[in-house]
């Protein structure tokens, strides 16, 4: 997503000397954003409504997503999402990544026992080696999800040529793709840990 409006908020999350009020702030407005884009495709229903003059063609959503997200930094994101999709519900993963191994591992898996017919809105800030996001998808698909959109601020080319072979249902709204990772799997440029700057933390590059 290239907007300026957008860049500006992407601006403020990369920006080191931005504190953690202003990133929570900039945090939401792009997820606000980045809901809006990828709202776009979602399937509209239709009934007339009364106006104090006439009738006009109304709209609504005829499938209003799941709204899931990854714990922890993907709190930030919920509200913002939820405001524009005030008929969602709202389903929790929290996922911890393994800091030596770097594989993810689920300690909350808050959802519907069916996902069958039911969009899901996953909210992830940063998607670095792709290994958590995979995995969050996979407990979806495994409930029987079969529409995923991902929106998150950044993510990197080895991310997303990992689920791209992961042969998942899903496509991925992002206000950018970043040159790669370092040694210790943290994203370059990146923003930091979204977790972190969000709500406090000893930072870990």
């Amino acid at each position: 997503m290239q907007h300026p409006l957008a860049q500006t908020r992407l601006t403020a999350l990369r920006d080191s000397r931005t504190d953690s009020a202003s990133f929570r702030a900039a945090l939401h407005e792009l997820a606000t954003m980045l809901t809006y884009e990828a709202a776009s495709t979602f399937e509209a229903a239709h009934r007339d409504v009364q106006t104090p003059v006439a009738t006009a063609r109304g709209t609504s959503l005829a499938n209003p997503p799941l709204i899931v997200p990854v714990l922890r930094a993907g709190l930030g994101m919920a509200d913002a999402a939820l405001a524009l999709l005030p008929e969602s519900s709202m389903g929790f993963v929290g996922l911890a990544r393994d800091e030596h191994t770097f594989q993810p591992r689920a300690y909350l898996e808050s959802l519907p026992e069916s996902l069958e017919g039911l969009p899901v809105l996953v909210l992830e800030p940063m998607v670095a080696t792709g290994g958590s996001l995979e995995h969050c998808c996979r407990l979806l698909v495994d409930r029987g999800c079969t529409d995923i959109t991902v929106l998150c601020a950044l993510i990197v080319p080895e991310a997303i040529s990992r689920l791209e072979k992961a042969n998942l249902p899903m496509r991925i709204v992002t206000a950018s793709i970043d040159d790669g990772l370092t040694e210790t799997m943290f994203i370059t440029p990146g923003l930091g840990d979204a977790g972190d700057r969000q709500f406090g933390g000893m930072p870990r590059f």
